[in-house]
């Protein structure tokens, strides 16, 4: 079974490989995750060494070719849940730019471990009356062991697919912080968990890929 740890290292791939791309028709949820992961995993390995000599630079890799294609305000809304109904605007929008750096700045290094990872690409779920698919891919572990199942929940949004959650070995990323971001606001209110939120990623910014990933054993805030 995939550890905690792996599960964050592993999500990576999915997070961070659904980079931009240009719509001229809409395409198939999956024809979007084929080809764009693609793209970034060619990005990676161009980059590698500047990568590797300057880490810093992959925060703006992220924010070219993921930030857009993700929808953050439905991820931040199920992810707090009953929460968001009672959040003002002010709160809204502060959690929906902490959740988002939060991800970024958490995972980012790591995705230079992915580079050289293969993908297999299984069949997506999706009903024809519904906005949402389910694109199901495995992917192998860079230190061996079984594949590991990824699936990307997506919808249309803005007129594109964009992704609104990712599970990995069948533990769902919004589900994960939902549960956690609950504790913290039961014991001092949203304010107090987006405080918490900036403080975390102003640290985070600061330690090595090592760090990141063993802290992100640990998913509350």
């Amino acid at each position: 079974m995939i550890t905690l740890r792996s599960f964050y290292r592993v999500v990576l791939l999915g997070i961070f490989s659904l980079a931009a791309t240009a719509v001229v028709a809409l395409p198939a949820a999956e024809d979007v995750v084929r080809a764009t992961t693609d793209q970034t995993v060619a990005r990676l390995r161009e980059q590698k060494p500047d990568l590797q000599a300057h880490p810093e630079k992959i925060y703006d890799l992220i924010h070219e070719l993921v930030i857009p294609h993700f929808d953050f305000p439905s991820m931040s809304k199920w992810v707090l849940g009953s929460n968001w109904r009672d959040a003002t605007e002010a709160q809204r929008e502060s959690f929906i730019a902490q959740f988002r750096t939060l991800l970024v700045r958490t995972y980012a290094k790591a995705l230079l471990e992915y580079s050289d990872t293969d993908i297999r690409f299984l069949n997506s779920e999706g009903n024809p009356s519904s906005n949402v698919v389910i694109v199901k891919t495995e992917v192998d572990q860079p230190g061996g062991g079984a594949p590991v199942p990824i699936h990307y929940r997506m919808h249309i949004s803005d007129g594109s697919w964009k992704v609104v959650d990712v599970s990995v070995d069948g533990v769902s990323l919004v589900s994960t912080y939902r549960g956690s971001f609950a504790s913290e606001i039961s014991k001092g209110g949203l304010d107090n968990l987006i405080a918490k939120l900036v403080d975390r990623n102003q640290k985070i910014s600061l330690v090595s890929p090592e760090q990141a990933a063993g802290d992100a054993e640990h998913t509350s805030p």
